[in-house]
């Protein structure tokens, strides 16, 4: 059995005067909903791997193109499963499951979802996540924003300053103690990591771009605002950013515990066997799992075990696999049944 032919595809300054502090500051002690989260991380979790590049957005413009029929196809409810960073968050808002996994190989990722679930936590709109997650003052009268456009959103966070040294420390200390609440264990080396995230997010603003390691970012490759501005092929925006019923939906799920990082690889033998038993003793059906194009990366046996993964997650005939394929760095979205790839996959 072989995979179907995929083609492959600073910081502020002053928030380096804060770096320390996440490392110095004591971690609060975590809740007991928050030992739960915890120890689901770690029982779904396994050994993780290196990836050369920090994926703190995606690289892929096409992926909301296929909002409509994946809609259409998987329906809603059911369980979640996607690898990456935020846009699964735009796939979750629209197709309303009762729990997602975000499953990746690189243990940075489930970090950067760690930070993403504090700034839920502490913003109570869209426009405040926006102005916390790129270190911008929150506007006056933020309930205010609740029915504005995407378009006016973007427009203030590229208009406004980023906070000074006093407010982005107070913006540290807060978010570690967020992240310190959830229970999961972490060292003084992940804190900096954690933070480093952060920082660049206040750096770029919505020009950050994708990048790999030693490498600049791809003139194709698109932009934070891009993504958030990107539409279907209708031109309706689908980002999870796009409407405040969809932010609060994924706010929700956060707050809920029900968006679970999860360090694993889909060519492995732990992490979606794990979930797999986790949905059946739920008597969960997998809605849509998106693996944008890490079939690529799957060769020989670990291709042959992601069948075998995907073939035991409990699914039914509206369960759809969400995919990438890159061409000269210009990504194309496509949907495609589970019962049609292991089909293709006997």
């Amino acid at each position: 059995m072989s995979p179907r032919p995929v083609p492959r595809p600073l910081a502020v300054a002053a928030a380096l005067l804060v770096a320390a502090a996440w490392a110095l500051h004591t971690p609060a002690a975590a809740q007991p909903a928050a030992a739960s989260f915890a120890a689901r991380i770690e029982q779904l979790s396994e050994e993780g791997g290196d990836f050369d590049t920090d994926n703190l957005i995606s690289n892929e413009r096409s992926f909301l193109e296929v909002i409509p029929a994946l809609k259409a196809a998987a329906g809603t409810g059911g369980a979640y499963i996607g690898v990456g960073p935020d846009q699964n968050f735009s796939y979750i808002a629209q197709l309303r499951p009762s729990l997602a996994f975000i499953v990746d190989i690189r243990r940075d990722n489930l970090l950067l979802h760690l930070l993403f679930k504090a700034l839920f936590q502490a913003a109570r709109t869209r426009v405040e996540y926006l102005a916390l997650l790129t270190g911008r003052a929150v506007p006056d009268r933020a309930d205010s924003w609740r029915d504005a456009g995407i378009d006016r959103l973007v427009a203030y966070i590229d208009g406004a300053r980023v906070e000074g040294a006093d407010g982005l420390q107070r913006l540290d200390r807060r978010l570690h103690d967020a992240i310190a609440g959830f229970g999961v264990p972490l060292s003084t080396s992940d804190y900096l990591t954690i933070q480093r995230f952060h920082h660049t997010f206040v750096a770029s603003g919505l020009s950050l771009k994708f990048e790999s390691r030693g490498r600049p970012p791809r003139a194709a490759y698109p932009t934070y605002r891009d993504l958030l501005l990107a539409t279907d092929r209708a031109g309706r925006r689908w980002s999870y950013l796009a409407s405040e019923p969809d932010f609060q939906f994924v706010k929700s799920l956060e707050a809920q515990d029900r968006i679970i990082p999860v360090v694993g690889d889909l060519g492995g033998t732990h992490a979606l066997a794990a979930i797999a038993d986790l949905l059946a003793a739920r008597n969960e059906r997998l809605t849509a799992f998106y693996i944008s194009n890490v079939e690529t990366y799957l060769s020989g046996g670990k291709y042959a075990q992601f069948v075998r993964n995907v073939r035991r997650l409990p699914h039914d005939a509206r369960s759809t696999i969400i995919r990438s394929v890159f061409r000269a760095s210009i990504s194309a979205s496509e949907i495609e049944s589970v019962d049609d790839f292991l089909a293709y996959n006997r």
